[in-house]
């Protein structure tokens, strides 16, 4: 069974934080190659609202929540969605940040970054499909002997459904389909497909 700390937003709160995602271009429609390779006609570039430091602060705040006074020495992000990300949150769980980086397959630690065996870290990033990147920072973690207290991301496309095995939050919660590109409607339809990441 999934563990979520207890955090909900309100119905209103909820509409206001979509708003504000479609208003700064996170939320966009169209034909889209995802990081984890499916297709989708929803991509969300959570970049997008974090250029505005005013909004950062307060996505932050969100993310930050759920996990305040659970003694978070250090929060951490994947490069390069996590960096803005685990630096805001870190701020208002007054911890450290830092960040993990791709390296042939796996996720590193580079530029001296470094923890020690036992501190308790909080996973942040932008936007979850198919979780393959926070499931690699988490594997780092382990791999260092740290304790994974939880993971907390912006946006949970899949509604839920990706489960990391620690306390996970969302500030919001959508289903997004996806397809295997070998299945996607959007391509029968000879949609153009737009890499937003390249």
């Amino acid at each position: 069974m999934r563990k979520e700390p207890k955090k909900n937003l309100s119905r209103e709160q909820t509409a206001e934080i979509t708003a504000l995602m479609k208003e700064t271009g996170v939320i966009m429609g169209g034909h889209f190659l995802l990081t984890s390779g499916r297709h989708s006609d929803t991509f969300l570039q959570c970049s997008q609202i974090l250029q505005y430091p005013r909004h950062a602060s307060e996505i932050c705040r969100l993310v930050a929540e759920p996990f305040l006074n659970q003694e978070i020495a250090t929060g951490i992000g994947p490069a390069m969605g996590g960096v803005i990300l685990s630096y805001e949150t870190a701020r208002w769980l007054e911890a450290r940040t830092i960040y993990a980086e791709p390296s042939e397959g796996k996720m590193t630690l580079r530029r001296g970054f470094s923890m020690k065996p036992g501190e308790k870290i909080l996973v942040v990033e932008d936007a979850v499909s198919t979780g393959g990147s926070v499931q690699k920072v988490i594997d780092l973690l382990h791999r260092l002997e740290a304790e994974v207290v939880g993971v907390s991301v912006i946006i949970d496309r899949s509604d839920g459904r990706v489960d990391f095995g620690v306390p996970s939050s969302s500030i919001l919660r959508m289903n997004i389909e996806s397809y295997e590109p070998e299945n996607c409607p959007l391509c029968q339809k000879d949609i153009p497909l737009v890499k937003p990441k390249a």
